[in-house]
């Protein structure tokens, strides 16, 4: 176990098992190559924290957990940069950006972030599918939920 400083935490224990690896860094952040993936306990959500960068970390989420028909759809080329040979050991996550208001979060579905389980090597994809959006919704508002009259 290794004692880390996070953004949402303060200092907590990790263990090695939970570093991943982006060789090429994701979208905007190509100089932070190394992660470790957070549980956020009873919560569908997960932190990926830089180890280099401590303010530096993302909310992600799986995508079949609101999409359950998800399907990675990216070029054979992103699974062999990271040595993916057999679809069993892809970790699919997306990154999630939470608005002031909450009920407004997006999910990145058109860069998801794959991960090797075998390697713990990472890297953030394109997908190939023209229905992924860069900002999907997460939360659908249910009108008739919402108090008040006419």
């Amino acid at each position: 176990m290794v004692k880390i400083q996070t953004k949402a935490f303060g200092e907590i224990e990790v263990s090695d098992k939970q570093k991943i690896s982006f060789p090429d860094g994701i979208l905007g952040f190509e100089f932070i190559k190394d992660y470790y993936l957070l549980d956020m306990e009873d919560s569908p959500f997960y932190w990926l924290q830089s180890i280099e960068e401590q303010d530096i970390a993302f909310v992600v989420i799986q995508p079949d957990l609101f999409i359950p028909d998800y399907k990675l759809k990216v070029n054979n080329a992103e699974l062999e940069s990271i040595d993916i040979k057999d679809k069993e050991d892809i970790l699919i996550f997306t990154i999630v950006t939470i608005p002031e208001n909450p009920s407004e979060m997006t999910a990145n579905l058109q860069g998801p972030i794959i991960i090797n389980k075998k390697n713990n090597l990472a890297r953030q994809a394109i997908s190939l599918d023209d229905n992924h959006r860069v900002k999907h919704a997460l939360m659908k508002a249910d009108k008739s939920a919402i108090g008040g009259s006419d």
